[in-house]
């Protein structure tokens, strides 16, 4: 007589999902899964590495953002998305990211008394991205405020002179902003012969990056009562809860950018301007 109902209960794992377990699968751009939590389904269109997302885009081209991990069917399988490997694209011979002519086996020069003092740290790495190669041979420092509240009485510590100037980018530098006020103020004080304040239109130094590098075509508009680079991160789709998600943000943006041919004119031209100052003859 046939037993219906088997020898062992435990000859099987029963605590397996019934459609099977989540099987790795690289997150190939045209590939078309479906996201489990809200039933989105749509063609992979964009994989944030660093962020850690993946974008899906619908029939409709309609386009949402997702965490990369587990949560996902691919043709009713799960599956777990993993970011593809990346290569970084060799930079062009014989030009630095700023466009500059390279100088083959140049040393770093000694760095000049001269500076160029930017808002925060994002800003300074931005510049360094850029124009690092060009700093270092003409012996500039970059050096960061964490604001400029208090910027007469920072160069008033610095000691500004002939052979000792100080070039300031600023951000939000436009009619009628406190930063135009304080640029003002420092223009008119008894340190401006030796001191140069200059500045870009944007909110943040973060907008100083074309948004097609991103995949973008325009930067969004964020309300006042958000934090306005968390409130980026949030209208982009993505992960915005704290400084951690922020810092990523950044990361991505700033591995997008390959050269100068990224940065919005009116950001590239202040800061030739500042380099052009600080190391013109005194």
């Amino acid at each position: 007589m046939s037993d219906r109902y088997g020898t062992d209960v435990l000859s099987s794992d029963w605590r397996a999902p019934r459609r099977g377990r989540s099987v790795e699968t690289v997150a190939d751009l045209g590939l078309v899964v479906e996201e489990v939590g809200t039933d989105w389904c749509g063609e992979i269109v964009r994989v944030e590495r660093d962020l850690g997302t993946v974008t899906l885009e619908d029939r409709k081209r309609r386009r949402r953002t997702f965490p990369l991990g587990p949560g996902f069917l691919l043709e009713g399988v799960p599956v777990e998305l993993v970011a593809p490997t990346t290569r970084t694209a060799p930079a062009a011979p014989g030009r630095t990211a700023s466009g500059s002519l390279a100088v083959p086996g140049s040393k770093a020069r000694v760095a000049r008394a001269s500076r160029i003092f930017v808002e925060g740290r994002h800003d300074a790495e931005l510049v360094e991205k850029v124009w690092g190669d060009d700093l270092r041979v003409e012996g500039v420092v970059v050096e960061y405020l964490d604001g400029i509240d208090d910027l007469s009485e920072q160069l008033r510590d610095f000691r500004p002179g002939p052979d000792r100037k100080a070039g300031v980018l600023v951000d939000h530098l436009v009619r009628g902003s406190k930063e135009s006020r304080i640029a003002d103020a420092v223009a008119r004080g008894p340190l401006a012969a030796h001191v140069l304040v200059v500045g870009h239109p944007y909110v943040d130094v973060w907008q100083a990056v074309k948004p097609q590098r991103l995949g973008k075509t325009a930067w969004p508009t964020v309300p006042r009562h958000l934090e306005w680079k968390k409130g980026v991160c949030q209208a982009w789709g993505w992960p915005h809860r704290d400084q951690a998600d922020v810092a990523r943000a950044w990361k991505h943006i700033l591995g997008g950018v390959r050269d100068y041919g990224d940065l919005e004119p009116a950001f590239l031209g202040r800061v030739e301007e500042l380099i052009d100052f600080v190391t013109s003859p005194a």
